[in-house]
């Protein structure tokens, strides 16, 4: 059996070794999409256009205009003049948030009145909207503390806050999306490279004609799948450890935890999207099918319904139970669990026994639908 399963695994080597496009796509292609979504698919809101419209235009309303220009987060397009002007801002998208600084501002404050400061927000992108709402209530309240402490400083009085918030971020502190963002893109690389490559490979044989052959030969299924599935599982391996290196200097992303568990996880991982270009591979008859159906099974459930981009938690109970048709989902929660938190298997053990079922659902079904294809011809 080795030596069947070795003479099968080198035949594939060489093919490959042959097919330069192929060897080309398979090692570009994966840093090439890094680089994309790790630089594109960005959730940090920064330099976000605002125009304002200081109807006071005091000391006290140019002093907070300053401090929300202080940070990275807000651009100042230019100062509005007249009411009129505010729709043509919002309209054209020239701001992305007009701010409107009442005239009696100062009057208001120093008489220890409520001011309100008004924040017309494009919510077109309501995602933006919130986070420019969130930003612009911290800089408000920031402002507003300020002046307050100066305010009771000048009457000898301390500010008391009975209750101080302290928010300390675990695991990401910097809130960085790219390092929330790369765990995902190495298990949908890794998965599309898998899917395609084995299924195409096995689909090849029918093409050419040359599974006729293979199958009157002393080589059995498993041998075939096996062989044909080794090189491709290798060179996932070690995409895998140059997607990590390339993650490494590209976004600064470090594996806390074990090396030896996240190499033993994705293999896991590899079998199970392995299984899959299988399947596909028994129900499509050529490679145009395969190549298609590999895609479509492969790509678009590893950015939707994974987890990479879109919490599961948030979406409707009947999608929730959908999402279990992508290996990914499991395989994102270990690496997350590994990189980002640097936990043991005892956080992620259950997502290893769902890839375990995962694989052994599919290798039963493609064999009942191998099994009765054959019998039909």
């Amino acid at each position: 059996m080795f030596h069947r399963t070795y003479a099968i695994a080198k035949k594939e080597f060489r093919q490959l070794k042959r097919d330069k496009r192929l060897m080309f796509v398979i090692f570009f292609f994966p840093v090439m999409l890094l680089i994309m979504f790790g630089y594109a698919v960005n959730f940090d809101v920064k330099h976000i256009r605002i125009a304002v419209y200081d109807q006071e235009n005091s000391s006290l309303s140019r002093e907070f205009i300053s401090s929300l220009l202080q940070s990275e987060y807000f651009d100042l397009t230019d100062m509005i003049t007249a009411d009129k002007e505010i729709d043509k801002y919002l309209d054209t998208k020239i701001a992305q948030c007009v701010i409107v600084i009442p005239n009696d501002m100062s009057a208001k404050l120093y008489s220890n009145r409520e001011v309100k400061i008004q924040y017309l927000i494009d919510g077109v992108d309501g995602n933006t909207a919130n986070i420019i709402t969130n930003y612009a209530n911290l800089a408000t309240t920031s402002f507003s503390r300020k002046v307050t402490n100066e305010l009771l400083a000048v009457k000898g009085i301390k500010q008391y806050e009975p209750i101080k918030i302290e928010p300390q971020f675990w695991f990401n502190p910097e809130l960085k999306t790219s390092k929330f963002l790369v765990p995902g893109l190495i298990a949908m690389i890794l998965i599309v490279t898998a899917v395609i490559s084995v299924a195409l490979s096995l689909v090849k044989e029918k093409e050419r004609g040359t599974i006729e052959q293979i199958n009157v030969s002393p080589l059995s299924s498993f041998e075939l799948i096996l062989g044909k599935s080794l090189p491709f599982v290798l060179l996932a391996l070690l995409n895998a450890g140059i997607i990590l290196m390339a993650s490494y200097f590209l976004f600064g992303s470090e594996v806390k935890g074990s090396l030896l568990m996240l190499f033993i996880t994705t293999l896991v991982f590899l079998i199970a999207s392995t299984s899959l270009g299988i399947f596909i591979s028994v129900v499509s008859d050529s490679q145009q099918v395969a190549f298609t159906l590999a895609t479509f099974v492969s790509l678009l459930p590893s950015l939707i319904l994974s987890g990479f981009i879109f919490p599961i938690d948030s979406m409707p109970y009947i999608i929730q139970i959908i999402t279990n048709v992508t290996p990914v989902k499991f395989f994102l929660k270990i690496l997350r669990a590994i990189m980002l938190r640097g936990v043991g298997i005892e956080t992620f053990w259950d997502q290893l026994v769902y890839l375990g079922i995962f694989t052994s659902v599919l290798i039963i079904l493609g064999t009942i639908i191998n099994k009765r294809k054959s019998e039909s011809a």
